[in-house]
C-alpha cells in the first residue's frame, strides 16, 4: 500500500474508499464511485466560485499566496520587471524559455508590422456612441475580428494559431487606443511601427499634430512593466473563462472576448477604479484615521488591500509603488499618493488589519499611476486587458494541447422540484 492515497469511509454505507493523491490533489471522477445504491449517480464535491478546484495542469505562472511569490515559467515578477521588457516577456510566458537576440529580433518584428487594423474594423469602431464604454468597445471589436480572419477556426492547425496570437498581441494596443480617442472625441491615429510596443501605444493615444512622436521614456517604461504585471495570473475569473470557452474549440477571437467580458467586471479588472473613488472620497491625508475606523465597524470598505490568492504582500504592489514614484517626478505630485501612504501604513501596522491579510495588491497603486498618466477610469480594464491578451492566449493553446482536458461541463446540485403533472391554464 503506497502513502500517497486518501482513504474516505462512507459512514452512510460504511464501505471505504482508498483514492490516488496526485500533485495534493484527489481526482473528483474518483469520489462517483462512492455510492449508497449502484444506481446512485455518485459522490460529487460542492464548490461555489471554483475555491478549491483545480480545473487545469500549468506550466505557465504559479503564485504562492502565502509567502508572495508570483513567477511566469519559474522566473520571479520581480527579475523580469527590472530587466525585461513586455515583448520579451510576452515570448517566455507562449513559449516556455526566454529568446535569444534572434528570436527576440525576429519576434518583436512580427508583432510591431501587424499592428494595424483592417480599415473596416476602424469603420466599425466609428460607429459606435461618442459616449460608448472604451471595454464594451474593446470587447466587441475583439469578437467582430473573428469574421475578418475566418481561417482562425481552424484550431488544430499550429500555425494558424500562431497567426492569430501574434495579430491579437499586436493589434489589441490599436484597439484599445482607437477607444479611447472614441472617447475623447479624437481622430484615430494610426501605429507607428518605428515605436516599441509601449511608445506605439501612447503615441496612438497622445499623439496630435506632431510629425515624430516621441514618448517620455519614463512613461513608456511604466506603462511597460504594468503590462508585464498584467500579463497572466494563473487561474482567476477571465483565464478561466477562455479556458471553458476555447474547451468547446471556439476561435481565439471568439473565446478573448468572453474572458475580456468577464475582466469587465468590477469584482475583477475594475478593481482599481474603486480604489481610486475611494482615495476621491477619503479627500485628504487628515481623514484617513476616521475612515479605518469605519472600516473596522464595518462602515467602510478598504478597496485594493487583501487578495483572494495572496495572504502576504503582493509582489506586483511592491513594484508598483516603486514606478509610481518615477511617474510622478514626470506629471507631478499627486496628493492621492499621500493618501494611499497613509492607508497602506496604518494597514501594514494595525493588527485589525495585519490579522486579517489585508496587503496591499496590485490595483491600490495601478489605479494612481493611470491616473495620473491621464487614462480616465473607464479605460483601466481596457489597460489590463492589452498584457492579459498573452496569459490568456498562452493558456488558450495549453488547453487545446492537453489530452486530457474535455469540454467545460461543470455539475449542478438540484434543489428544485420534484416531477410534476402539467395543469391546464383554467385549473391553476
Amino acid at each position: 500500500m503506497t502513502n500517497d492515497t486518501l482513504t474516505i469511509t462512507d459512514n452512510r454505507t460504511g464501505r471505504t474508499y482508498e483514492l490516488p493523491i496526485s500533485y495534493e490533489t484527489i481526482n473528483a471522477m474518483d469520489l462517483r464511485q462512492i455510492k449508497v445504491n449502484d444506481d446512485d449517480f455518485g459522490m460529487m464535491s460542492y464548490d461555489p466560485g471554483f475555491k478549491n478546484t483545480a480545473s487545469t495542469k500549468s506550466t505557465i505562472t504559479y503564485i504562492d499566496g502565502g509567502k508572495g511569490i508570483l513567477r511566469y515559467r519559474g522566473y520571479p515578477i520581480e527579475q523580469l520587471a527590472e530587466q525585461s521588457n513586455f515583448l520579451e516577456v510576452a515570448y517566455l510566458i507562449l513559449f516556455g524559455e526566454l529568446p535569444n537576440q534572434t528570436q527576440y529580433d525576429d519576434w518583436e518584428y512580427r508583432i510591431l508590422h501587424r499592428t494595424f487594423v483592417h480599415e473596416n474594423i476602424k469603420k466599425l469602431m466609428q460607429s459606435f456612441r461618442y459616449d460608448a464604454h472604451p471595454m464594451s468597445m474593446f470587447i466587441s471589436t475583439v469578437a467582430a475580428m473573428s469574421t475578418f480572419y475566418p481561417e482562425s477556426r481552424d484550431i488544430t492547425d499550429e500555425a494558424t494559431r500562431m497567426k492569430q496570437i501574434i495579430r491579437l498581441i499586436a493589434k489589441v494596443p490599436t484597439v484599445a487606443a482607437f477607444s479611447y480617442r472614441n472617447l475623447r472625441g479624437l481622430p484615430y491615429v494610426y501605429p507607428d511601427n518605428d515605436l516599441s510596443y509601449s511608445g506605439n501605444f501612447l503615441s496612438m493615444l497622445d499623439k496630435m499634430t506632431e510629425v515624430n512622436y516621441e514618448p517620455n521614456p519614463v512613461l513608456e517604461r511604466a506603462l511597460d512593466v504594468l503590462f508585464i504585471l498584467h500579463a497572466d495570473h494563473e487561474q482567476n475569473c477571465g483565464t478561466a473563462t477562455m479556458r471553458v470557452i476555447g474547451s468547446s474549440h471556439s476561435d481565439p477571437y471568439s473565446a478573448m472576448a468572453g474572458a475580456a467580458g468577464a475582466l469587465f467586471g468590477p469584482l475583477h479588472g475594475g478593481a482599481n477604479e474603486a480604489v481610486l473613488r475611494m482615495l476621491t472620497e477619503i479627500g485628504d491625508v487628515k481623514n484617513v484615521p476616521e475612515f479605518m475606523e469605519g472600516v473596522k465597524n464595518r462602515e467602510r470598505l478598504l478597496m485594493g488591500f487583501g487578495h483572494r490568492v495572496y495572504k502576504n504582500y503582493d509582489p506586483r504592489a511592491r513594484i508598483i509603488k516603486m514606478i509610481a514614484d518615477q511617474v510622478f517626478e514626470v506629471t507631478g505630485p499627486n496628493p492621492m499618493l499621500d493618501i494611499a501612504l497613509e492607508l497602506e501604513r496604518i494597514a501594514l501596522e494595525d493588527e485589525f488589519f495585519v490579522s486579517r491579510n489585508l496587503y496591499p495588491n496590485v490595483d491600490f497603486y495601478s489605479g494612481i499611476i493611470y491616473q495620473a498618466m491621464g487614462f480616465p477610469v473607464a479605460m483601466f480594464p481596457v489597460l489590463f486587458a492589452i498584457p492579459r491578451t498573452v496569459g490568456w492566449l498562452a493558456q488558450w493553446v495549453e488547453l487545446l494541447n492537453d489530452s486530457t482536458q474535455k469540454i467545460a461541463r461543470p455539475r449542478q446540485i438540484y434543489l428544485g422540484e420534484g416531477e410534476r403533472d402539467f395543469v391546464p391554464m383554467g385549473e391553476r
